[in-house]
């Protein structure tokens, strides 16, 4: 089992984050196996030096310890930008320069339950020759689809809300994910998706454990692995940790950063407790 916790470094960890690593470091050390840290760091103007050295020192003060070197994804572009000209050369991707606004107004209903607005396919005919600075590089999701048809796209949960084996449903992906950004507009870096389907390909992580908001995200990413030839990790998707009011704890909610528990005198049991672990 190789299991990883991959914080952002723009902001002071949270007990949130909390729960999310001693979760994955236990499962990973419980059965033998490894944990490694990866600092998703590609957003350059938000990731701070002091963040990425604070995250380290929450973790080892909560008595976590990780395997091997820290993945940077900063470190990584250019390898990221090499694989996503290979998915370019399969006639997947089409380039886009729609703004919000724009995707906004194309929606002629709300999409209830989707969590964001599905990108209509404005864009989808154009062709990648017709590429302009800043545009922004989408997935034709339609015909990845058609691509992988033969495919066993399927993968297996054992997080508490949908344990068991799941298979893509095209109709559902298509309704509720649509084409996703690979490459973000004005910066010649991949975007999440693309870059942490990579990183867990690279460093072989078996297990990978996040919160259940993600779930719905997982087909894309079994799309993704599959395009490149990856294989396909067990997911575990777990509980949120949220405030009274029942809302998702966030990096800016510095009432709740683990440094802030540390300066009131909570020792790391206190913290495992706090989170129900």
């Amino acid at each position: 089992m190789i299991t990883r916790f991959a914080p952002s470094p723009t902001g002071p960890l949270h007990i949130g984050h909390a729960y999310a690593a001693i979760l994955a470091h236990d499962m990973a050390r419980a059965a033998g196996g490894q944990f490694l840290l990866r600092m998703e760091d590609t957003d350059l103007e938000r990731s701070k030096p002091e963040w990425d050295a604070q995250i380290q020192d929450d973790l080892r003060w909560l008595g976590l310890d990780w395997d091997g070197p820290i993945h940077r994804q900063s470190e990584h572009i250019d390898s990221y930008n090499a694989r996503l000209d290979h998915l370019i050369g399969t006639g997947l991707l089409y380039p886009c320069s729609c703004t919000r606004g724009d995707i906004r107004a194309a929606l002629a209903a709300p999409q209830e339950g989707t969590g964001h607005p599905v990108y209509p396919g404005t864009c989808r005919n154009r062709p990648m020759s017709s590429r302009k600075p800043g545009d922004a590089l989408r997935l034709n999701l339609p015909a990845a689809l058609d691509y992988l048809a033969g495919h066993d796209l399927s993968f297996t949960e054992t997080g508490p809300a949908h344990p068991g084996q799941h298979t893509v449903d095209p109709a559902y992906a298509l309704e509720r994910i649509g084409d996703i950004i690979l490459s973000r507009k004005g910066e010649n870096i991949v975007a999440y998706f693309l870059a942490s389907s990579f990183d867990d390909a690279d460093q072989a992580i078996t297990h990978v454990t996040r919160g259940q908001d993600l779930f719905d995200f997982t087909p894309i990413q079994v799309i993704l692995q599959h395009l490149f030839g990856a294989p396909t990790p067990i997911y575990h998707h777990h509980k949120l940790i949220r405030d009274a009011a029942g809302k998702r704890l966030a990096k800016r909610d510095d009432a709740r950063s683990i440094q802030t528990w540390r300066e009131s005198g909570a020792g790391p049991d206190d913290i495992r407790r706090l989170v129900g672990l």
